[in-house]
């Protein structure tokens, strides 16, 4: 092939490729977002860093040092904002989505690594386990306003649905500190299975269910009364509690045992099992639908689980090492994302219910990717 023959086939593919790119991101492009709105993925990686990835141009667009190492992060349920807590540093951050800049950090203590909001976004609440304190931060002013004493290492909180609760899940302790939201002020301290690390709060107050990633069993906890009501035995070491939005089950993922449990929440007892694949380890639920994607960072893939009709669809790639997952913040989400943690990507995988899901495409993000936030503003 000559010359001229050459740079006709290698202008041919440009303009090909770049027709294929305009029609994949008119075709992803939310409906929702209309014109002026922007929608962003925020990736923690290894660095102390945060990669801001535009999802309509599919592209990482900000790469934003934090000052420290990101054990936890959440986008502001009304602001537009991206907060974070910095273990090693002892402090909270602040994020401003219009801008991709550190707007604010706040000393919380020493080794955060959990935030939670109360839910229309004017406090949030930060334990400290190097402290053994939890703080309220007034979310406009980005000032600690209340700082109450907890149990031994505290590694988690976690706000009740209607923000009158907040629970402290205290590590070395092996208890739960219940405060009153609004002042920091303890109600009941209840002791639970060794090491818990997480908790999940039923919309009505009434129990709180304890999960531990050392013991093969749950906690299960009136909050009404301060009472530990039962240890259930699961079949293996869990890894996360996923809550189904009418509160009538709990599904529990655990990679040792290779699946999913679901607990009924009325009467406290382990129900169906479901094997899911190598290691299922993080899972995300949508509700309109019941469909639950599970991230298996053995087999590098996302299971999609039919809950109401105990059904498992075929494993969808996403990456080495999948973990956080997070569905776009549309009324029917299209896209689910994924963090690939060993490959150092963000999956985009498109769930849309009119046509066939898969692999839309890999972002890269940076080295061993870890939190995961979306943002529309």
């Amino acid at each position: 092939m000559n010359r001229a023959s050459k740079f006709r086939a290698l202008f041919s593919f440009a303009i090909l490729l770049g027709a294929a790119i305009m029609v994949i991101a008119r075709e992803h492009r939310p409906s929702f977002l209309r014109p002026g709105l922007r929608l962003y993925a925020y990736v923690s990686t290894a660095d102390n860093s945060v990669s801001v990835v535009d999802l309509v141009k599919l592209a990482t667009v900000a790469h934003v040092p934090v000052g420290g190492p990101v054990s936890a992060m959440r986008e502001h349920p009304t602001r537009a904002e991206i907060w974070g807590v910095s273990s090693n540093g002892g402090f909270a951050w602040v994020l401003d989505s219009r801008t991709s800049q550190v707007a604010a950090r706040i000393p919380v203590g020493a080794l955060p690594y959990s935030i939670d909001f109360s839910a229309d976004g004017r406090r949030a609440y930060i334990p400290a386990l190097g402290s053994n304190s939890l703080s309220m931060i007034d979310c406009v002013t980005r000032q600690v306003i209340i700082q109450a004493q907890t149990g031994a290492q505290p590694v988690a909180a976690r706000v009740s649905a209607d923000g009158k609760l907040v629970l402290s899940v205290n590590k070395k302790d092996a208890s739960i500190g219940v405060y009153d939201a609004a002042n920091l002020q303890l109600r009941s301290t209840v002791g639970v299975i060794p090491d818990p690390e997480d908790a999940i709060i039923l919309a009505d107050n009434s129990a709180a269910f304890i999960l531990s990633r050392t013991q093969k069993r749950l906690s299960v906890v009136d909050l009404r009364k301060g009472l530990l009501l039962t240890n259930l035995e699961l079949a293996g070491i869990p890894s996360q509690m996923i809550l189904k939005p009418d509160g009538g089950e709990l599904y529990v993922l655990s990679p040792e045992s290779h699946g999913l449990q679901a607990i009924n929440t009325w009467t406290h007892e382990v129900g169906d099992y479901l094997v899911l694949g190598s290691a299922p380890t993080r899972g995300v639920l949508l509700p309109d639908t019941g469909e639950l994607y599970v991230a298996d960072t053995g087999s590098g893939g996302v299971t999609p689980v039919d809950i109401n009709f105990r059904r498992i669809g075929r494993s969808i790639p996403a990456g080495q090492s999948p973990g956080a997952l997070r569905f776009d913040p549309a009324d029917k989400p299209r896209l689910l994302l994924v963090v690939s943690q060993s490959s150092g990507d963000l999956s985009i995988i498109r769930i849309a219910s009119d046509r066939a899901g898969g692999l839309l495409t890999m972002i890269p993000v940076g080295d061993q990717p870890r939190e995961l936030a979306v943002k529309l503003f």
